[in-house]
């Protein structure tokens, strides 16, 4: 048996009985409308304030990205300075150390440091939300390739210098004057340090190789020995190298002579012995590399003895502020 739609009855005051009561199409349109419109608005309202506090699974899936591609901006800058940093070094030995054997003009700071375009090559970075990051690492690699370019035609430049000075390349001190392929002997670099006796800071001319008295040392170009000196003060017993091309080592503290005035050496013969004499506070070699009669780093003259990673060790070794051993 169908069951009958459900009636709706009135009371008409006037006939004071409950009457049939009868709704038009334009009411009940009016009511669908009414329910779908209230339906529409409840769901809007909903949906505003749903989205407003909470990410939808889209929105999370683009921040995850979007923090991650910030780690690895971040990651990159890094990585962007390192390279700046090695760069900085090899720029530095070309000028000081491979321009000067061969006395050419080195680059210079302007052309160096000049960027690689004007503010206007990175505006349109700026809309992004880590607009600043991107372009701070797009002006560094910018002036990095422009670096590159610079250091590798220089190198070119350097190339063909080295050809037919062969004798002038042998001359140059370019190995450590002691054994040390695990750089443990490695004491004190060249620059401000403590002096290990009246404890102030003075300028340390060379660097400080400890090893047991008696150890090798090694001449680190050909040359002739200028000088062959015995002393209780200063440097001690001492041998100063001429190796020509305005180019003098010394090597002082030693234990013993192998050499003498006027002998010629050649890059790698055993000179002397390491000892403690002189102005000394304990076994070690101290070593000096001078050019027309100016001290240098001797860190830098290592080229022919250490690898890369080798080399940026040796000099995070010779930058240690510590005290000298003489």
């Amino acid at each position: 048996m169908a069951l009958k739609r459900k009636e709706k009855y009135i009371f008409n005051t006037h006939t004071l009985s409950y009457e049939k009561a009868v709704v038009g199409w334009g009411t009940r349109i009016f009511r669908v409308f009414g329910f779908i419109i209230s339906t529409l608005i409840f769901s809007l309202v909903i949906s505003t304030i749903y989205y407003k506090f909470f990410d939808s699974p889209k929105e999370k899936i683009l921040k995850a990205e979007l923090s991650e591609m910030k780690d690895q901006y971040y990651v990159l800058g890094q990585d962007v300075d390192k390279l700046s940093s090695v760069l900085g070094d090899l720029h530095y030995r070309d000028g000081n150390i491979y321009r000067v054997m061969f006395e050419a003009d080195p680059i210079s700071d302007d052309e160096w440091q000049a960027g690689s375009g004007g503010v206007n090559k990175y505006r349109f970075l700026e809309k992004y939300d880590n607009g600043d990051l991107i372009k701070d690492i797009a002006v560094k690699v910018d002036k990095l390739k422009k670096q590159m370019v610079i250091q590798s035609k220089s190198y070119d430049q350097i190339a063909d210098m080295v050809k037919n000075q062969t004798k002038m390349l042998a001359s140059i001190p370019s190995i450590q004057p002691v054994p040390n392929k695990k750089l443990e002997h490695m004491a004190s670099g060249y620059g401000y340090r403590i002096d290990p006796i009246y404890k102030i800071t003075e300028f340390h001319k060379g660097m400080d190789f400890t090893a047991p008295i008696g150890t090798e040392v090694h001449v680190t170009g050909d040359g002739v020995v200028e000088t062959v000196n015995y002393s209780f003060e200063g440097y001690g017993n001492e041998i100063v190298v001429n190796h020509g091309y305005g180019y003098r080592t010394r090597y002082a503290h030693l234990s013993k002579f192998n050499v003498k005035p006027g002998q010629k050496v050649v890059r790698g013969d055993v000179i002397g012995r390491i000892g403690s004499t002189g102005k000394s506070t304990g076994p070690h070699l101290h070593y000096e590399v001078m050019k027309n009669g100016n001290v240098l780093n001797p860190v830098y003259f290592y080229y022919n003895d250490l690898k890369d990673a080798e080399f940026e060790k040796m000099v995070e070794l010779s930058k240690n502020p510590g005290q000298t051993m003489d």
